[in-house]
Formats: C-alpha cells, sequence, structure tokens
C-alpha cells in the first residue's frame, strides 16, 4: 500500500510537465520509543503549553515569533506565511543536470520516491523519465517542503524517479574546522600495508539486512525481559574497555585473525550496482 505523500505538486521540465507526488523512501516505524509517564501512576504526561506570568494557554493563543534579540519577537501569522508564495511552492523546476560526482557526500540529505500523481500523469512523466536516463545525469530541482525550499537530486531508480534533498551551503560545515589540526603526519609504511592487508580480509558485498540497529534489538530485549519478570531485570555486564597495546602489534594480530573479531562475510554475488546505492541513507536524526 503507498504511503500518504509528503508533498504534492507538479514536475516540470522546460514547457512539458505532469502533477506529482513525493513519498518518503525511510521508515522509522520500527524505532523503538518511549513515553513520558508519572513515576507513581504510571499515566501518560500531558505537555500543557504554559505562559511564565499568566500559566496554562490555550492552543489557540499561540503564535509565532521569531527572536530578533533577546526578548524581542517579531509575530508573523499563519496567512502571512502562506502568503511567501515562491514558483517552488508547487512546482519542482528541473534547472540543470549535473554528474553524480559533482556533488559532495556531505550535501546528500533525505531519499524520497517521486511518483506520478494519477494515471493522466503518466505519459508525460514516463517521457521526463526516460529522458533522464539516457542522459546518465543528476536532475538538479528546487522544492518547497515544510517551509523551507530544498534544492532535489532527481535520478530515475526503477520505474519511478529517486529524489533527494541536498543540503544548502550554510548547512554544511567546513571540514577543516575538525580536521584541521590534524598534523599531516606520514604513517609507517609498514604499518600502511598490514591495515591495507585488513582491509583487503574485509571485503564483501553490502547487504544491508547485515548492518541491523543492535542497540535498539538490546532495547527491544530489555523491554521483554521486563513484561517477562515483572519489571525486574538482571543486571548487564559493563563491557571491557579496548586495551591499549602496541600499534604494531595490534595490527599484526589483527591480521593474523582475519582482521580482528569481525570475521570475512562470505562472498555472494553483489547486486547490480546503481549510483543511487552508493548513497548513504536517511540518519537517525542528526
Amino acid at each position: 500500500m503507498a504511503t500518504r505523500p509528503t508533498w504534492q505538486g507538479y514536475l516540470r521540465l522546460s514547457l512539458v510537465s505532469c502533477p506529482v507526488a513525493l513519498h518518503t523512501a525511510t521508515s522509522r516505524s520500527s524505532d523503538v520509543t518511549f513515553n513520558m509517564l508519572h513515576k507513581e501512576t504510571h499515566n501518560r504526561i500531558r505537555m500543557i503549553p504554559t505562559d511564565p506570568e499568566t500559566g496554562p494557554v490555550e492552543r489557540a493563543d499561540i503564535v509565532k515569533g521569531y527572536e530578533i534579540e533577546k526578548g524581542r519577537y517579531v509575530v508573523v501569522t499563519d496567512e502571512e506565511i502562506r502568503n511567501v508564495r515562491l514558483e517552488t511552492t508547487r512546482t519542482i523546476d528541473i534547472e540543470r543536470f549535473v554528474d553524480e560526482s559533482e556533488i559532495d557526500r556531505l550535501y546528500w540529505n533525505d531519499p524520497y520516491f517521486l511518483a506520478p500523481d494519477g494515471d493522466m500523469a503518466i505519459e508525460a512523466y514516463s517521457v521526463i523519465r526516460e529522458a533522464m536516463e539516457g542522459a546518465a545525469k543528476v536532475a538538479l530541482a528546487r522544492v518547497v517542503m515544510h517551509q523551507r525550499e530544498r534544492v532535489l537530486a532527481l535520478e530515475p531508480r526503477d520505474r519511478g524517479i529517486l529524489a533527494y534533498t541536498i543540503r544548502s551551503k550554510n548547512e554544511v560545515r567546513d571540514p577543516k574546522e575538525v580536521f584541521g589540526h590534524i598534523p599531516g603526519v606520514k604513517p609507517d609504511a609498514k604499518m600502511v600495508a598490514i591495515a591495507e592487508k585488513i582491509i583487503e580480509q574485509l571485503e564483501g558485498p553490502f547487504d544491508p539486512s547485515e548492518f541491523n540497529d543492535r542497540y535498539e534489538d538490546a532495547l527491544r530485549k530489555l523491554i521483554q525481559e521486563k513484561e517477562k519478570h515483572g519489571g525486574r531485570v538482571a543486571k548487564v555486564e559493563e563491557p571491557r574497555a579496548a586495551e591499549v597495546i602496541d600499534l604494531m602489534e595490534a595490527l599484526r594480530r589483527s591480521l593474523g585473525e582475519g582482521g580482528g573479531s569481525r570475521r570475512k562475510a562470505p562472498v555472494r554475488k553483489a547486486p547490480a550496482k546503481t549510483s543511487a546505492a552508493r548513497r548513504p541513507a536517511a540518519k537517525k536524526r542528526a
């Protein structure tokens, strides 16, 4: 069953356009989430909007304000926000085609599926999609979602189009802020050679089913045990701290153990590569 669209509007390539819908390509439905409860009654806590001077506030009395200086706000109404209309509010207008390699991986953000919205849209949508596949380029377009204008990167995927939101320049920090203090030291060539062999031992195909969230699995196990044993659970043994040993010795031992405690995955035929598969999936939000 198709998910409810995140956004609905039009896809346009020059003078050709068609109705489309954006659907989120990832899901957080399997995440372990917790509710806030009262310690004694276990009733769920209600979060009540409160004014520090007058007390509880009705939802109808809450307005949006932008703080321009400490304690001073400009109040903006929902109608005024709706009236700030851009062409991209209702249209994904393709502006440019680029090579995928030109877009730094830092800028790739959330994935979406872009699908035709209704039977009447299929013909024009298919023409645009087929032309994009022949060009072997990534299309760049703009869209307004959640009161923000975003750049979208579009490319064919199966019978449809995969769309990634692209972060803006001011959202991406300069790597030098974090990496700038690292000295340009030339590591020992012998150590590097051993490390390269360890990497070779760990090579294998990417199978997302092998990279489940073990922390979430542990949380589910904790919840099941507490439910089974009436709220009590055995104390979990603390993990041992990493042993500090000689670097060269650690490399040699890792090489002898086939790359450490992680064994090489069984060799399987890798699925056909697509440009989108190399991209980062949506994160647990940072």
